[in-house]
C-alpha cells in the first residue's frame, strides 16, 4: 500500500525545496491564502506554495511538475472572480506576485516590458514622470500577468481596449518547462497563428506567462469626470446607449444602479448624491475636445432625465470618485452585513443593453432577491452582484439560478456569458451553451497539444 511519503507531489515539494529554499511553503495558513480568490467557489487547499522570482525557476519547477504528473496553477494577486487559482486537483500554487521588475520602457515607441507581477497601480506609479500611462484598468488590484490570463478589461476599455489589445508581446513558459516568446514590439505583423492572442485569456490551462510587453498611452492633456443622476434606470441606460451611438469618444461611462448607488453612498461616503441610478463618466483629451464631449453628452443625458450632471476636473475629486467606483464589489457586499454575493459579468450589443439590464434587475426583483447592478456600459458590460444569506441552505443556490436567467438572456441576445471576468470554475457551464460542441472540442484539442499531461490550472474552462 502506498504511504503518504510516496506521492509523486511529495518528490516534487521536495525539489522544489531545493531549487528555491524558504520560498517553498508548506505551511497551512499560506496554503489557505492561495486555496481560492475572491468568489464563492469552495476552497482547495494547495500541497505547497512554491514563491518564484525567476524565469528559470518557473521553467524548472514546471519540468518537475510535468514529470510526475503535479498540477500547477498560477497565482497572481488571487483577486480573480470565477475560480481561476482555486487549486481544484489540489498540486503547487505558484506565487507569481514577486516577478514585479519593469525590465524596459521605451518612450520613444510607447511599449514597456515587465514581469507578471507588476500591477497596474505600480506600473502607472512608475511611468508618470514620463507622460504615459497604461489604461486597462479592472478596478481590484491585481497583477498584469492575471489581467493577460483572463483577458482582463474595465472602466477605461471603451476607449483604449482590453488587455488584448494592449498586449505586444508575451514570454511563456510551457507545461513541459519550454520558454518561448511571442509577439514583439512591432506594432503589426502578418507572420503565422497569434500565439500571443491564444495565451491571452487561456486561464493558465496552456502556460505561464513570465513576461508582458505593454503598449503605453501618452497621459491625456485635460481629464474631466462627471456624474449624472436619473430617475429610472432605463433613462441611465439609454443614455449611454445614445451616447455610444453618436459616437462621442467618451474615456468611461459606468452605470450604478439605484440599490448599487446605495451600497456606494454607504460604504465610500459619497455626500450630495442621491440612492438613484446614476452614470460615473470620464473624459480624454485636449481642453477643447474634453468640454465639447461632455456638453453633448450632458445634453443628450437632460434630454433623457438625467439631472445634477456634477463635475470632478481637479485630480482629487476624480480619483474619490472612481474610488468608489472601484469599490463598487465591497459596498455591495456590504449592503446587507454578513451576507455574500455572486457577480454576473454578461456583455450584451450596445443596442441591446437596455433588454439585457432591465430584463437582468426584473428577474431579481420576482425571485425577491437583492442585487446591485454596475457595469461598463459603454462596451455593452454589466455585472449583477447578488446578495445571498449564507445561512440559507438554499440562498446560494437560488443566487445561481437568478444568474442563469440573466446569462441566458445575455445569449439570447447576442452576448457572451463572461466580458471580462473570465471562465475559470463559475462559467464553464456556459461555454458549451455559446460555443457548441464542435468548437469545445477544438478547445480541447488546443489544451491537450500544449499540455498533454493536463497539469496547468486542471479543472478550468471545462467541465470533463
Amino acid at each position: 500500500m502506498n504511504t503518504i511519503a510516496s506521492r509523486p507531489v511529495d518528490a516534487v515539494i521536495a525539489a522544489i525545496r531545493d531549487l528555491i529554499g524558504e520560498r517553498l511553503s508548506t505551511a497551512q495558513a499560506i496554503r489557505e491564502q492561495h486555496s481560492r480568490g475572491e468568489d464563492q467557489t469552495p476552497p482547495t487547499l494547495p500541497d505547497a506554495v512554491a514563491y518564484v522570482e525567476t524565469t528559470e525557476e518557473v521553467s524548472r519547477i514546471l519540468a518537475l511538475c510535468n514529470q510526475h504528473g503535479v498540477p500547477v496553477v498560477a497565482f497572481g494577486a488571487g483577486t480573480s472572480l470565477e475560480g481561476h487559482v482555486n487549486p481544484v486537483r489540489r498540486g503547487i500554487s505558484l506565487d507569481l506576485s514577486r516577478m514585479t521588475n519593469i525590465l524596459e520602457v521605451n518612450a520613444e515607441d510607447m511599449d514597456c516590458l515587465i514581469e507578471p507581477g507588476v500591477t497596474r497601480q505600480q506600473l502607472n506609479d512608475y511611468l508618470r514622470d514620463q507622460g504615459m500611462f497604461f489604461p486597462v484598468d479592472p478596478g481590484s488590484v491585481c497583477t498584469i500577468g492575471g489581467m493577460c490570463a483572463t483577458r482582463a478589461s474595465g472602466t477605461a476599455a471603451v476607449r483604449y481596449g482590453t488587455i488584448r489589445e494592449n498586449v505586444l508581446g508575451l514570454e511563456v513558459v510551457l507545461a513541459d518547462g519550454r520558454v518561448i516568446n511571442t509577439g514583439g514590439r512591432a506594432r503589426k505583423a502578418s507572420n503565422g497563428y497569434d500565439l500571443t492572442r491564444l495565451f491571452i485569456g487561456s486561464e493558465g490551462t496552456l502556460g505561464v506567462i513570465t513576461r508582458v510587453r505593454l503598449r503605453l498611452h501618452g497621459i491625456p492633456e485635460a481629464i474631466s469626470a462627471a456624474v449624472c443622476q436619473f430617475p429610472d434606470l432605463k433613462s441611465a441606460v439609454e443614455t449611454t446607449i445614445a451616447t455610444m451611438q453618436a459616437g462621442i469618444p467618451v474615456a468611461r461611462i459606468e452605470l450604478l444602479d439605484a440599490d448599487q448607488m446605495q451600497a456606494c453612498i454607504r460604504y465610500s461616503k459619497l455626500e450630495g448624491y442621491r440612492p438613484t441610478p446614476t452614470l460615473f463618466l470620464e473624459f480624454h483629451g485636449s481642453p477643447a475636445a474634453v468640454t465639447e464631449q461632455a456638453e453633448t453628452v450632458e445634453a443628450i443625458a437632460t434630454e433623457l432625465g438625467g439631472e445634477g450632471f456634477a463635475w470632478a476636473t481637479d485630480a482629487e475629486a476624480r480619483n474619490r470618485l472612481w474610488k468608489a467606483r472601484h469599490d463598487a464589489y465591497w459596498a455591495a457586499v456590504a449592503l446587507i452585513p454578513g451576507w455574500r454575493g455572486i457577480t454576473t459579468d454578461v456583455c450584451v450589443p450596445i443596442s441591446k443593453l437596455a433588454e439585457a439590464i432591465l430584463g437582468a434587475k426584473e428577474d431579481a426583483e420576482a425571485a425577491g432577491a437583492t442585487t446591485c447592478i454596475v457595469g461598463h456600459v459603454g462596451d455593452g458590460n454589466f455585472h449583477q452582484v447578488i446578495l445571498f444569506d449564507p445561512n440559507d441552505p438554499q440562498g446560494h443556490e437560488k443566487a445561481w439560478e437568478i444568474d442563469r436567467k440573466i446569462v441566458a438572456r445575455g445569449l439570447a441576445l447576442g452576448g457572451t456569458c463572461s466580458g471580462e471576468h473570465g471562465v475559470g470554475l463559475g462559467k464553464r457551464e456556459f461555454l458549451e451553451v455559446e460555443h457548441g460542441p464542435e468548437a469545445l472540442d477544438l478547445m480541447r484539442g488546443i489544451k491537450a497539444s500544449f499540455d498533454p499531461k493536463g497539469i496547468l490550472n486542471p479543472g478550468k474552462l471545462f467541465r470533463n
